[in-house]
This record gives C-alpha cells, sequence and structure tokens, in this order.
C-alpha cells in the first residue's frame, strides 16, 4: 500500500487529509508536537480502516524536530510515498507588534520546514515516483502580512518544482484554500464566529482536502478549491495590488 506522511496530523486539515488518505487505503505517518491526539487518531484510524499508522512526534519549529522527520522520508526501507506538508499557525496581521521571535518560528514551519522536508522527499522520490502536497492558502496571492508572504513563496516553490520533476514521476502541489472550519483560529484565541470573516467566506475541511487530492492526482502545480475562491485569486491578477491589499485586512487573522 502507498504510505502518505502528514504534518501536522492531529487537528483541522491535517486530520482531515489522514482521515480521507485512511479511508482510500494508505497507510500512514502521522506527525504533530504532542503524542496524546497523534495516538488518538491513529488508534481510530487503525481501527476504522485497517491501515499501518506510525506516530512521529516532533516539532517542526527545531532543528531536531525536522531531522527527525527528514529521517523518516529518507528510510529506504519504508519508503514515502506522498508528503502533506501541513504544518503551521497563525500570527496577528500587525507585524510591527508582534514578537520577533515569534514571526521567525512562524517563517520556519511555513517556509524552511516544508523547504528541507520537500528536498528529502524529491531526493528519495526521484526515478520511483511521488507526491508532494503543500497546504498554502488563497493569502498567498495577495499582500497579508507575513503569513501571506510565506504561502507566496510556498505557491512560488510548488509551480516549479512541479514542472522541474514531472519528468522524474515526482508531482509538487500547493493546495490554497480560503478560510476554513477548524481549529486554526481557536488556536489563535478566536472563538467561532468572532473572526471577522462573514459565512460564505467560509469551506469545509473535507470538501478542501478531497478537491486538493483530486488535484494533486491530477498533477496540477496549484489547487484552489471552491469556485468562489477561484474567482477571488482570478481577480487578484487584475484589481491593483493596493485594492486587493485594503480588502484583505478584513478579518483579525
Amino acid at each position: 500500500m502507498p504510505t502518505a506522511l502528514i504534518t501536522g496530523a492531529s487537528a483541522g486539515l491535517g486530520e482531515e487529509f489522514a482521515r480521507q488518505l485512511a479511508e482510500r487505503g494508505a497507510d500512514l505517518v502521522l506527525v504533530a508536537r504532542f503524542e496524546e491526539p497523534l495516538e488518538a487518531l491513529a488508534d481510530t484510524l487503525r481501527d476504522a480502516y485497517g491501515i499501518a499508522v506510525e506516530v512521529l512526534v516532533a516539532d517542526l519549529v527545531t532543528d531536531s524536530g525536522v531531522a527527525t522527520v527528514v529521517a523518516r522520508i529518507v528510510d529506504a526501507q519504508h519508503p514515502i510515498d506522498l508528503l502533506v506538508n501541513n504544518a503551521g499557525f497563525g500570527l496577528p496581521l500587525h507585524f510591527a507588534d508582534n514578537d520577533i521571535d515569534d514571526e521567525v518560528r512562524h517563517l520556519r514551519i511555513h517556509v524552511e520546514a516544508p523547504m528541507r522536508l520537500m528536498h528529502a522527499a524529491l531526493r528519495a522520490m526521484r526515478g520511483r515516483g511521488g507526491r508532494i502536497v503543500n497546504v498554502a492558502s488563497v493569502a498567498g496571492f495577495i499582500s497579508r502580512s507575513t503569513y501571506s508572504a510565506c504561502k507566496q513563496w510556498l505557491i512560488g516553490f510548488s509551480r516549479w518544482a512541479n514542472a522541474e520533476y514531472a519528468a522524474d514521476g515526482v508531482s509538487v502541489t500547493a493546495v490554497c484554500p480560503g478560510f476554513t472550519h477548524t481549529t486554526f483560529h481557536e488556536r489563535m484565541g478566536l472563538a467561532p464566529g468572532h473572526e471577522g470573516i462573514p459565512a460564505i467566506g467560509w469551506l469545509n475541511a473535507p470538501d478542501v482536502v478531497r478537491e486538493g487530492l483530486r488535484d494533486a492526482a491530477r498533477g496540477k502545480a496549484v489547487s484552489v478549491p471552491s469556485l468562489r475562491y477561484k474567482l477571488v485569486v482570478a481577480l487578484t491578477r487584475v484589481l491593483p495590488p493596493s485594492l486587493t491589499a485594503r480588502a484583505a485586512r478584513r478579518g483579525r487573522v
């Protein structure tokens, strides 16, 4: 059976990726900072789908955490067929008011960690094939503080790598959802309904993951789940950056 490694797998989109891939019969390597929720999810998926599930506790903000996951990716005896770079967290939009060490950790988990894991995965997958899914964001198409900047990098790199390594049998897809119902905003201290986003702006995690996996299977470099956010991305190509930046200030994160 194919094996998928998912970072940030204990909640939100990471958990949904795990559930949908398990339903399709993939064995899993689940990565997150805390063991208890990972083990609980692993037990649930083993019982429900009869798959093999490994638990890997690692903090991808740290060198040791990244090294742990890299070592698992390059293990030739137990190859990884699909890497899902999903781990991340958000910060308030006002960069100058944020703690700079928090911003550095934010940069590391959204850019450096995925880069290192992709480097390991591409070296391992070349020739035998594989897929990489990078969870980016519609924010990557607009100007919205450092979160937007990080996701811009992830989208741009995914586009290049998908073309560069296609001949080696490896696809790289940036999945770019808009606002999605997960625990992401709650972990920032924002209760549901207090994020400053109208109901029409929200997506459901199962839909995001289903469309993202479908586009990855088709070899697409960029996946934008839902028609409404495809329209948003299309508008960013024709509207002045100053206008999209003002619109992006809506919401508290």
